[in-house]
């Protein structure tokens, strides 16, 4: 995906994909799904998945099956369908080897204060995605962008994706899209699945709320956002990672008819 062709108001792309690399044939099925409805839908379009699930509640959480078997499958998806592909990356040694297979390096939310992190993301000339921390205000994340500007490069996005709300909930903040669109000079993105995740459960699993997905996408686009990140599956209910908070592979096309509509109407 060209950088430039992001940072048109007018333009709508997607982020989305499974939370993490499970197998190749999820993934691959996963992928030959989105790539059919986008491109109906004329939506730019990239495929995340995580290829290492670093930030779990419990030690027996799924991680992933293996960081240079899961690399490989999201480089057979952007070679078959002739897409970009994107993941988080947790260490400066990661930002350098997960460069050389993904075209956008996703800078995670618990993370997005680690200056090294996010100096050699930059550095290594990728696009460089920067979720914004639950714990930072909008007007913050210009400094976390400014560390990969002043790196060299201009390539950077900001992600959306929540607040945190007393101990086990998130709230969105509409007025942080078009405020860090401002600050951080940089197209903006909502996560529409992360965001309504319900952290800290007694369980130890992550809860959440996939029925208010569209409702968050709808909000998002009519207050300006770039881009929309949605996890998906066919299956949430038994997926390995983040399935109580991910969107029905299903529910997805119409949900971007809808959010398309809308930002027609801005136009």
């Amino acid at each position: 995906m060209e950088y430039s062709k992001l940072l048109h108001k007018d333009n709508l792309f997607l982020i989305a994909g499974p939370c993490a690399i499970e197998s190749e044939d999820m993934c691959m099925r996963i992928a030959e799904r989105l790539v059919d409805i986008t491109q109906r839908l004329n939506i730019p379009f990239v495929f995340k998945g995580s290829y290492r699930k670093a930030n779990r509640s419990r030690i027996d959480s799924f991680t992933g099956i293996g960081d240079e078997k899961a690399l490989r499958i999201l480089e057979k998806i952007k070679s078959e369908f002739n897409i970009s592909v994107t993941t988080d990356i947790h260490s400066d040694e990661e930002a350098t080897w997960a460069a050389e297979v993904v075209d956008i390096l996703q800078i995670p939310a618990f993370l997005c204060r680690q200056t090294n992190l996010i100096v050699t993301a930059a550095k290594t000339g990728k696009i460089v995605n920067i979720k914004k921390g639950q714990f930072l205000s909008p007007e913050a994340m210009q400094f976390a962008v400014n560390k990969a500007k002043d790196s060299g490069n201009i390539q950077t996005m900001v992600t959306e994706r929540g607040t945190t709300f007393g101990y086990g909930d998130l709230i969105v903040d509409f007025r942080g899209i078009p405020t860090m669109a401002d600050t951080c000079k940089s197209p903006v993105i909502m996560d529409c699945t992360h965001s309504l995740q319900q952290p800290n459960q007694s369980s130890g699993v992550t809860g959440g709320r996939p029925d208010m997905i569209e409702t968050i996408v709808k909000g998002a686009i009519a207050v300006g956002a770039h881009g929309l990140f949605i996890e998906t599956h066919p299956d949430p209910a038994t997926a390995k990672s983040d399935g109580a908070n991910m969107l029905q592979i299903d529910q997805l096309e119409g949900i971007l008819i809808k959010a398309k509509r809308i930002k027609e109407a801005l136009k």
